[in-house]
């Protein structure tokens, strides 16, 4: 089997990209950490990637608004090969800050076209403060999401100040209608969350965690799925790990998150 080639992008102040990278090559995909001003010197390079990411971290000190710099500096400058990238058989990915270039970039949820206007928008948690904790997700059993194919629940961290997911009534009413959100913030049974914090820890609306693209090829997601690729990531794997062995269950090595990137990779199998 040929590996597929990701791209994972950095630049100043994205601090997730060592993480992402090893998510991505531990599920079997050959990984490169590419700085934005290198692509834009060079842009041709991306015809050689099957995926790019958007990690998670601060991009350009979120100085002017989560993920809005980054996103004008693509937009701006590679426009074009941004969208004949996502005109091919392509996946990308965007993680936390990620999530939020790709919104204001307009490609996710792209129901007007590629990389048109943003439609919706992550704004400052409910809370007022920055989140940092273990949350539950419950993934949408309608999504066409390539990322989330066999996957019911996951259990991930969230670390941000703005994934308050907001759009105007009839662009939720739409995304709802299209399937396009991949994951909701739920409790660990899976029930909804009905805005609850701490269990929506950021006030999003539906609770939506995570959105993609009509093609499915394309998601964004506020929680962090690189960041429990090791079963021993978990917040609370060492009690974990006690129930299991005394209800004779076997241990996995491997973190729930790793399934969203194995995903990725098994699309070009």
């Amino acid at each position: 089997m040929i590996k597929p080639k990701a791209l994972i992008l950095t630049g100043y102040g994205i601090n997730c990209d060592d993480e992402t990278c090893y998510a991505f090559e531990k599920a079997g995909a050959l990984s490169s950490i590419l700085h934005i001003n290198d692509i834009i010197s060079n842009p041709e390079m991306l015809k050689e990637f099957q995926i790019i990411a958007f990690p998670g971290g601060f991009s350009f000190g979120d100085d002017t608004g989560s993920g809005k710099a980054l996103a004008n500096r693509i937009r701006n400058s590679l426009y074009d090969d941004f969208k004949h990238f996502i005109e091919r058989d392509t996946l990308m990915l965007g993680i936390c800050n990620g999530f939020q270039v790709m919104v204001n970039l307009g490609i996710i949820p792209g129901i007007g076209g590629i990389m048109t206007e943003a439609q919706v928008s992550l704004e400052p948690n409910r809370s007022l403060n920055y989140e940092c904790r273990w949350i539950d997700l419950k993934i949408e059993k309608n999504s066409s999401s390539i990322f989330t194919k066999g996957i019911d629940m996951l259990h991930l961290p969230v670390a941000h100040g703005e994934g308050n997911f907001y759009a105007p009534k009839e662009t939720i009413t739409k995304i709802e209608e299209m399937g396009l959100v991949t994951m909701r913030y739920s409790f660990p049974d899976g029930k909804p969350c009905n805005s609850e914090f701490p269990c929506n820890p950021n006030g999003s609306i539906n609770d939506i965690a995570a959105i993609s693209d009509k093609s499915g090829r394309i998601m964004g997601i506020m929680p962090h799925p690189e960041r429990n690729i090791l079963f021993t990531h978990r917040d609370d794997w060492t009690f974990l790990k006690e129930k299991l062995k005394r209800e004779g269950k076997n241990i996995s090595e491997e973190g729930e998150g790793i399934q969203i990137f194995k995903n990725a990779v098994r699309y070009y199998e």
